[in-house]
């Protein structure tokens, strides 16, 4: 079974994730600034709460309104770069950061600073959603080089965000988004510069292309485990923040340890673990560890606390790399289409984790929310073994498409 925009696999190289042309590590780099944007703001959290005069709830909706509409623009990403094309979306989608960052810097209260980062939220869809299916057409190696790249971008991201947030934080808690849409119009020149536009699909895609998609029943289980594994994630990222209790400096440096074991286990470890052991094994093996880590992160110390905290970062990365790959490669839909489906669905997790997790403190104790957490997490890995033969199945159809250079498939189980 031969996917329409699979061509750049048939043309794979011998490249390797580091011998791509300047088009994708223009894109690649600029999706490591998309990615700052995300935990940018974990470090200035509590200053945040501080110069707003707003509670921990209130300042946790930076995440859920940037994560709301993320979910619901992916709807429109593809509807949007069908039409005109994976350049121009990259584009608006970087002039709308560079804009709505830029604002969110001069907000004067909570709710401003909400809106300022939906908007920011909308043009973070655009362009991550679209970045992704342009590397993985224009880099060379295959996809399976593309994916990583592609992980190595968010990784990188994920881990000098919260660094970047700290030191331009300790300042003043306006400077970080500053900062962001400097460095966010830098890559809206460097796609300018670097990227040709691709060919258009032959294809229009409709706004509810990413919906049908879901029919699928592979994409469905991984879409449905990856929601409760983006709630468990998000509770950590977006929750944490006010339970150690640090200065911007050393929060930082949590979370860009975080960050850099991340960077490592979803580059690095997990395509070894899933060569020596199987993708879903390794998927489920992940998620438990995770549920593991925060219960006892939520009722630790607070050492403990920022050690969890910080080993967190190994499970998202491993699960972040498989989950990726079984959105793009366990449906016969477009890559575009089954990425935008995919993200839709899990992106309401990450919208909903920084919203309950500070009402379920209000309405328990500090230790819940972890909990919960948890049994997110273990929620997820039950829906992979319970759906396992579906996604193997359909993983194994793709399978000889998305082979790693070693012959072995990225989905082999």
């Amino acid at each position: 079974m031969r996917r329409e925009d699979d061509t750049a696999d048939s043309d794979a190289t011998a490249g390797g994730p580091l011998r791509q042309p300047p088009a994708v590590w223009a894109t690649a780099g600029a999706s490591v600034v998309a990615f700052m944007g995300i935990g940018l703001v974990d470090p200035i959290l509590p200053s945040i709460a501080e110069g707003l005069d707003a509670s921990p709830g209130q300042v946790s909706l930076l995440f859920t309104s940037y994560f709301l509409i993320t979910a619901v623009a992916m709807l429109v990403t593809g509807f949007v770069s069908s039409r005109i094309g994976g350049r121009r979306t990259l584009l608006a989608g970087l002039a709308l950061v560079v804009v709505f960052a830029a604002l969110a810097g001069t907000s004067d209260s909570v709710g401003q600073l909400v809106g300022f980062r939906a908007g920011w939220g909308l043009g973070n869809a655009l362009f991550v959603s679209t970045s992704l299916a342009v590397i993985v057409g224009a880099a060379a190696g295959g996809s399976a080089a593309a994916i990583l790249l592609y992980e190595s971008a968010l990784g990188l991201g994920m881990a000098c965000g919260p660094l970047l947030g700290a030191v331009l934080g300790d300042a003043s808690w306006r400077y970080p988004f500053f900062g962001t849409a400097a460095l966010m119009a830098v890559g809206f020149l460097c796609i300018a510069v670097f990227l040709r536009e691709q060919p258009k699909p032959a294809r229009r895609t409709s706004l509810l292309d990413p919906v049908r998609a879901l029919a699928h029943g592979g994409l469905a289980s991984a879409a449905a485990a990856a929601f409760f594994y983006n709630y468990a994630f998000f509770t950590v990222l977006a929750f944490t923040p006010f339970v150690l209790d640090m200065t911007p400096y050393e929060s930082g440096a949590v979370f860009f340890a975080w960050g850099l074991l991340l960077a490592v286990f979803s580059v690095l470890v997990a395509p070894r673990l899933q060569r020596r052991l199987g993708s879903l094994p390794v998927l489920g093996g992940s998620l438990v560890l995770l549920a593991a880590d925060v219960v006892v992160l939520g009722y630790g110390d607070h050492t403990t606390a920022i050690v969890c905290t910080v080993l967190s970062g190994a499970f998202i990365g491993v699960s972040n790399t498989v989950f990726t790959e079984l959105a793009l490669g366990v449906s016969d839909a477009p890559r575009p289409v089954a990425s935008a489906g995919y993200n839709f669905v899990r992106w309401f997790a990450a919208a909903a984790a920084p919203y309950f997790a500070p009402k379920i403190e209000e309405w328990t104790d500090i230790h819940v929310p972890f909990l919960v957490a948890g049994a997110a997490a273990v929620t997820g890995a039950a829906i992979v073994g319970v759906r396992r033969t579906s996604l193997t199945r359909e993983a194994a159809e793709q399978a000889p498409e998305h082979a790693t250079e070693d012959g072995v498939g990225v989905f082999a189980d």
